[in-house]
């Protein structure tokens, strides 16, 4: 058997499993630990956890920019800048990505996205992350970061910032919280709750994010033409709630060829970022080519 050590980094935890290299949607968590704070720490963590399990390769998936084995641009993490794990790790097959590319990697798989050769994965959470899939390659860009939806605009007057896009302030978990707040709720999830009451303040309140994300999901989708939208992260639990918000924003944006893209929930929930790391693993530095 060959092991992979799969390891989901986000800016707090670091989730940490074990797959065969023949079977890696059957990816065991062995370890969640909270995310390592310095580089020397987090090399230190990896080399134990590879000699200990006795994995002869890495699957990691990165909250921010990967391009090859050399991580890019993390902004909750910023010691991984630069970091080139090939050098760093030498003899061990590396499969590295950002975290939504992984999660669609796992639904391309053995998810919902299976069968198919043209999809995009929306992961909303805190933020947004995003990753395309097209012709059956999960794409990189330039430098990484290619399909960085969460920095789509729709507002002419936005400034800008360096830490979070348009969407991101509009529609991520973040900005349901906020929102929440207006109409007496505590957070986000109580808005979901209240909306799937039919509470009409609610509905109302959910409108305007999902008019902006089903904006950027429609031009996503006249630039692309994929066969699939998939929701992710932890407004994916919501999906009975957006999905007809959604549909109306998205094709009404769309000429009647492209409407009625197919609109679906992510099948591996918290799980996508790990499965997908094991799969990265499993396959190593052309994992993109699904």
């Amino acid at each position: 058997m060959s092991v992979v050590l799969a390891v989901d980094l986000g800016g707090t935890r670091c989730r940490i499993g074990l797959a065969d290299s023949a079977d890696p949607a059957n990816v065991t968590p062995v370890e969640d630990v909270a995310a390592p704070q310095a580089r020397a720490d987090f090399l230190d963590l990896v080399r134990a956890l590879l000699t200990r399990h006795k994995a002869n390769a890495l699957g990691l998936g990165i909250p921010g920019l990967a391009q090859g084995s050399i991580c890019r641009w993390v902004p909750n993490l910023p010691y991984l800048d630069g970091l080139d794990l090939a050098e760093a790790l030498p003899g061990t097959s590396i499969g590295l990505g950002n975290d939504a590319q992984l999660s669609l990697l796992a639904e391309v798989r053995a998810g919902a996205a299976k069968g198919l050769s043209d999809a995009v994965l929306l992961a909303i959470g805190t933020g947004i992350g995003s990753a395309v899939l097209a012709s059956s390659t999960i794409i990189a860009g330039h430098a990484g970061g290619a399909c960085s939806f969460g920095w789509a605009t729709a507002d002419l007057a936005d400034p800008g910032e360096d830490v979070s896009g348009w969407l991101e302030r509009q529609s991520a978990g973040r900005a349901l919280d906020q929102l929440s707040q207006t109409i007496g709720l505590a957070r986000g999830h109580d808005l979901i709750a209240a909306a799937r009451a039919d509470d009409p303040a609610a509905l109302a309140l959910l409108a305007r994010p999902m008019e902006a994300l089903g904006t950027a999901i429609g031009s996503a989708v006249a630039l692309l033409d994929p066969a699939a939208i998939i929701i992710a992260g932890g407004v994916a639990n919501a999906f009975d709630v957006i999905e007809p918000l959604l549909r109306k924003a998205v094709d009404r944006r769309l000429p009647p060829h492209l409407r009625g893209v197919a609109l679906l929930p992510a099948q591996h929930g918290a799980r996508a970022g790990l499965v997908g790391a094991a799969y990265a693993g499993a396959l190593g530095p052309n994992w993109r080519r699904t």
